[in-house]
């Protein structure tokens, strides 16, 4: 191989050469194949080199590739944003899309904050959110990052504002607590954050519906996020859903909230919104936050690639893929049976102690020990072992650390796309149990 000029996410590192993708695979230039069981990082949902979604692509950049809109609408972005809104319990819903995560987490805080400048309450301008979450890494989107490693670079940079505990029953939930107290101990602890900042100043609350990469696939408790919207009610407070993750379908629903009967002032989309084809997200803002801002005159606020025609075709015809073929009601079953495969595949493993998840967003936590569920330790360097080791048996999946604490823990976070079939399921599951019993064994 030649001299790279790429400056790689970790420097310095020689990564095979992806050439080509099909259905649930990626070949590289040796061409050994990849099961994509992460969709990269839940991105995929539709698989690689799908046709409708490449024909839709090619259609809008014969037409019109790009016209910027800050003086042009276009046909895609106007229609995946009527079906967007379609899919929102409430009427009236409008969307601003974006190019990534990161970018709509900043947004959907910007929004939140001149919502308040709207309502004549400057002083409301902190955003509460949760330990051990993953919001993005633009400087803002970090500022709500819970996640110490990502944030410990660029402390200096960010806003130190106030982080309650996530719910993660699998460490917090004590012996002998019903899921429901659990779920509403824990979010009573918004309440208190509320109270010690004063809710004068505290603009909204963001948390991921179902939490990705930094916890794996942790659902909440039922009734959590119901008590989480009384209390932003009460006091006044925006709650952002952060589903760059866990929406699109990705949890059996179009937005993961959904499952959780609650309606977010603010809801972030990504990843499977363009499906890796293109870089596409969004923000779904409530009526009376487009309403307000409206009356208000301006949103100050901006990309260079906002509206992107030829991103917005990509994401209309995935949606329209996910909705209009039949797989959205695949991904409840299918999640369910790739689950009970792991399950019967690490029932006896010492070190797996949790396998979790809605939909085909799963996540497996590995432990010390399964009995007391002692983390294992941060200093083994497991997340990077088990990727290689994974990618050595020809699978991609995406390990994660500080798990259990925000320092030790460990876990595995699939995101296959909805497409998979049994059998790529079953060689799933064989071929991660040959990467886990290998890493593993020298632990």
């Amino acid at each position: 191989m030649s001299v790279s000029h790429v400056f790689q996410r970790i420097p310095g590192t020689r990564l095979p050469r992806a050439v080509s993708g099909q259905g649930v695979f990626i070949e590289d230039e040796t061409g050994q194949r990849y099961l994509d069981a992460s969709g990269g990082a839940a991105v995929s949902c539709l698989g690689h080199g799908h046709p409708a979604v490449i024909q839709a692509v090619i259609r809008q950049q014969q037409k019109m590739a790009f016209a910027h809109t800050l003086f042009f609408t276009n046909d895609t972005q106007e229609r995946l944003a009527a079906r967007l809104a379609e899919r929102f319990p409430e009427p009236g819903g409008h969307v601003y899309f974006v190019s990534g995560g990161s970018e709509a987490n900043e947004t959907a805080i910007k929004m939140a904050r001149q919502f308040w400048l709207s309502q004549d309450k400057p002083e409301k301008h902190v955003v509460i959110s949760r330990r051990q979450s993953y919001h993005g890494n633009t400087l803002g989107a970090l500022s709500v990052t819970g996640h110490g490693k990502r944030r410990g670079p660029y402390e200096p940079l960010l806003h130190d504002w106030p982080r309650i505990a996530p719910c993660y029953s699998y460490r917090h939930q004590e012996a002998g607590e019903s899921a429901e107290h659990y779920a509403q101990r824990c979010a009573d602890e918004l309440e208190e954050a509320i109270k010690r900042t004063g809710a004068d100043r505290v603009s909204a609350f963001i948390a991921e519906t179902v939490v990705g990469a930094s916890l794996g696939a942790v659902a909440p408790a039922p009734g959590y996020f119901q008590r989480i919207r009384e209390i932003c009610d009460r006091h006044g407070v925006l709650l952002i859903l952060d589903e760059v993750m866990a929406g699109c379908g990705r949890t059996g629903t179009w937005y993961a909230f959904e499952q959780d009967g609650v309606v977010p002032d603010l809801v972030t989309l990504a990843k499977g919104l363009g499906g890796g084809y293109q870089p596409l997200a969004a923000v779904l803002a409530r009526s009376e936050i487009h309403s307000a801002l409206e009356a208000y005159g301006a949103f100050t606020h901006g990309h260079t690639y906002v509206g992107h025609a030829t991103a917005c075709a990509a994401g209309l015809a995935v949606m329209d893929t996910v909705l209009d073929d039949g797989l959205l009601e695949r991904i409840g079953p299918s999640g369910d049976h790739l689950r009970a495969l792991l399950r019967e595949r690490f029932t006896d493993h010492p070190n797996v102690g949790d396998v979790r998840g809605r939909g085909l967003f799963i996540g497996l936590e590995l432990v010390r020990d399964r009995d007391t569920r002692a983390p294992l330790e941060a200093k083994l360097g497991l997340p990077p072992k088990l990727r290689k080791a994974a990618m050595a048996h020809g699978l991609i999946c995406y390990p994660g650390g500080s798990t259990a604490d925000g320092k030790d823990g460990v876990h595995v976070l699939l995101a296959p796309p909805y497409i998979i079939s049994e059998p790529e399921m079953e060689m799933l599951v064989h071929r991660l149990g040959l990467a886990m019993d290998q890493v593993l064994a020298d632990a």
